[in-house]
């Protein structure tokens, strides 16, 4: 297998391909995501979440997947999950959070199956 064979046709199931135009659609809110190293960045973003969207220029998908807190919509939405481990830390999502969310089941389901993938 070369790096030929991941080629623009190819698909991995429950995986959304974060490429230049996706990079692209995902600036802004990836920039806000970016800010949440910084303490005072989370407690500003806390403090008024609508106010702190719109200093970064969010569109409406975007804003809409952080009210509901769904890191797989954010990622849709043109977000790198690098940058969206920041946020879903504000939140105290954790990485079995987040994979429900993108296999879309529910957290205790997504560990179950962790588990019966380890026997």
């Amino acid at each position: 297998m070369d790096i030929n064979d991941f080629g623009h046709h190819s698909h991995i199931e429950g995986t959304t391909l974060f490429d230049g135009k996706r990079a692209m659609k995902g600036y802004a809110l990836n920039k806000m995501c970016y800010s949440f190293n910084a303490g005072d960045a989370r407690a500003a973003y806390l403090a008024d979440p609508e106010a702190y969207m719109a200093q970064f220029g969010l569109n409406d998908a975007q804003k809409q997947a952080c009210r509901d807190e769904n890191v797989l919509a954010m990622i849709a939405a043109g977000g790198n999950i690098y940058y969206l481990a920041k946020f879903a830390g504000i939140f105290k999502l954790s990485v079995q959070d987040v994979g429900a969310q993108q296999t879309g089941m529910t957290v205790e389901a997504f560990k179950q199956k962790l588990v019966d993938q380890g026997k």
